[in-house]
């Protein structure tokens, strides 16, 4: 059964609109230890909110896993991996982190709880309600 992540990304570094223009890209530059163990865990076919970082501070996007983790390429040291991802779609609206952090629903929520991770889990009935709030016609 598949699981559900968040990555996180500086838009000006790298936005959801860079990957839909690429097709594909490899998820790296994750080097904080949780969120590495974190990535460890993702597997192929897993699904993945984009989430802007910086100014935007919102999840505007779904990705989809398409490689086991696999050593980053680019450092000598077997600690860091990379994933391969392809855009799914983007959300109709973004879902801010300030409506997350309002909704009580999402107390325990990962995103709240752990803030400057760059990966995180992401239970199946919080996937869900993001979409949910990310279809809302306003």
């Amino acid at each position: 059964m598949a699981s559900y992540w968040l990555f996180k990304e500086e838009p000006s570094h790298y936005s959801f609109d860079n990957l839909l223009k690429d097709g594909k890209t490899v998820w790296d530059g994750v080097e904080n230890n949780l969120a590495l163990k974190y990535l460890r865990s993702v597997k192929k076919d897993d699904e993945a909110f984009f989430y802007h970082t910086g100014n935007e501070k919102a999840i505007v996007g779904i990705m989809k896993v398409v490689s086991d983790p696999y050593p980053d390429p680019k450092k000598h040291d077997k600690k860091y991996v990379v994933v391969d991802v392809v855009p799914v779609r983007k959300l109709k609206r973004p879902v801010t982190l300030q409506h997350v952090k309002k909704d009580k629903f999402f107390s325990g929520f990962e995103l709240i709880r752990l803030p400057r991770l760059s990966v995180l889990p992401v239970s199946e009935k919080f996937w869900k309600k993001i979409l949910e709030i990310a279809e809302l016609q306003l």
